[in-house]
Parts: C-alpha cells; structure tokens; sequence
C-alpha cells in the first residue's frame, strides 16, 4: 500500500473538526484567503467585492483577512477583488487555478424528475430564481460564525462539484456534499444564525437556509420534516429537522451546502480530520491547499 493511499484510508476512520477559517483552495468552487492589511494599522474592517457582491472580511491572527468564494464556473487566471478602507479604494489581484471535478452518475427511477413536464419545468425555474435570491443575501454582523461542524454524521456520499449525470443526461455540477444517512436522521445547524428560508422545492425537496452572517449560508434538503421556522435563531448543533428523499433524490441522504458571496463552495473545505474523537463515520472528500 502506498502512503498516499495509507493516509486516505486513515483519513476515513477520522472524525470532523470544524475550522475557524476554512482551508484555502484558489479552484473554481474553492475558497480564496486573501489578506487585507494589518488591524493594528486598519483599526474597521475594510470592505471587499468581488463581481459586483459584497465579501466576508474577518479578523485572524492580527490580519484582516477576505474570506472569498469562488462559483464552480468562474474561469482560471487572474481575477481582482476590490477592497476599500472608508478612505480610499484598491484592486487586488489573485489566481484561479484549474481544478477537474469527475462525473457521478445517478439513476432515478422518477423519470419526471429528469424530462420535467411544461408545468414542472416552470416551477422548477421559478424555484431556481428564487434560491439564487436567497443565496446572495447579505447581513452584516460584526463576525460570522465560521466554525462550522457537519449537519448529521454520515459518510459523503456525493462529492461537492462532481458532473452529475442523470439517466444518463447531464445535468448541472454538484452543489454541495451528499451524506448518506437513513430517514429520520436528525439533522442539525452547522453554526449559529438565523433560518433564512423554508421551503419545499421541486428539486431540492424540504429545505433549511441559514444565514450566518456576512455572506456565509448554509443549506440542507431533501429532508423528511423541518423543525424551524421562518426569522428564528438558531444555536450551533441545534436539532432544525430530520433527513429524508423529498425533491428529486436516488434514497435518502443529506445535502449540504455552504455559500460564500453568493456561490456554492466546497463544504469539505470547513472541516478537516482528527485523531480525537469518537465518531469514526465521517469520510472526507480529497482536498488540497493552494
């Protein structure tokens, strides 16, 4: 056995941590880490956009720090956040580099949740709108919650990015991490915040959104039952439903999804393994730092 491969299935027996920053991977779908200045000379948090949408910038180890994310689509090469200080405005510069995400192919035996009927289809596009609305919400705090911990404990069993084929027709890339879990699991908040959106959608099934803050939203679906309401606080590890295959699911399991500055990220990016613990069942997609 090679070490690469050692290391891989020891990473498998390793419960998940949550990170105060998430690792940095400068990919399309990844997460870019980019220093601002000094807080002892930039005494406020400068502010940061990237394309027109407003960035989380938080304080780490004496540094203002751009927490940026990066859409699945964005191309490689150069790319510039722009930032200001109340008093002047900068652009800075930063590389996207490439990143192949595999195929996963699923098969549903719903065929009308692959060739959407006129009317399905209409929903469905309304819906998707819709949820883009919902992610590029922006609340300012004076920190999000970056800590996040897993929503239920399971292994991933649908990576983040992955190029989904669909009874054999593609379909968009993976938004998110799938975990395999049986119905009735409970789920819980990946950190404090406030429930952003409920809803039942045609392809997400019941869903969970909410707002950490700055930019940082999470999302859980193809639920069973939801336990929270519109507007309400949430704590860390608080119980917010139970996992199901509502929407258009292959069996039941878990989707995740973290959204930074509006776009979908690697959630795998916000937890790492540890030997501590006593959990044992999380299996972590691959990832790199850049």
């Amino acid at each position: 056995m090679s070490a690469r491969k050692g290391f891989a299935g020891l990473l498998a027996l390793m419960p998940m941590i949550a990170l105060g920053l998430p690792l940095e991977s400068r990919v399309p779908g990844g997460i870019a880490l980019l220093p601002l200045g000094k807080v002892e000379v930039h005494h406020q948090a400068p502010r940061a956009w990237l394309d027109q949408q407003p960035v989380w910038v938080t304080r780490d180890r004496g540094e203002w720090i751009a927490v940026v994310g990066i859409a699945l689509d964005t191309p490689t090469g150069p790319h510039t956040l722009r930032v200001s200080d109340g008093a002047d405005e900068k652009s800075l510069s930063f590389e996207i580099q490439a990143k192949h995400y595999p195929e996963q192919h699923v098969t549903l035996k719903d065929m009308s949740k692959v060739r959407l009927s006129p009317e399905d289809e209409t929903r469905a596009l309304a819906e998707i709108a819709r949820i883009k609305e919902i992610r590029q919400h922006w609340r300012p705090t004076p920190d999000a919650d970056g800590h996040l911990t897993l929503p239920a404990d399971g292994l991933f069993s649908g990576r983040f990015g992955n190029r989904r084929i669909f009874n054999g027709e593609p379909r968009a890339p993976h938004s998110g991490a799938d975990i395999a879990i049986p119905r009735g699991t409970v789920v819980k908040a990946a950190a404090a915040g406030t429930v952003l959106a409920v809803d039942d959608y045609f392809f997400n099934g019941k869903t969970i959104f909410i707002d950490h803050g700055n930019g940082l939203i999470t999302l859980v679906c193809h639920l069973d039952r939801i336990d929270v309401a519109l507007g309400q606080s949430v704590s860390s590890g608080q119980e917010i439903g139970r996992s199901g295959m509502s929407g258009r699911a292959s069996g039941p399991h878990l989707h995740w999804s973290v959204y930074l500055n509006g776009v979908a990220v690697d959630p795998a990016l916000w937890v790492r393994p540890t030997k501590t613990g006593s959990s044992g069942k999380v299996k972590t997609p691959s990832t790199k730092r850049l």
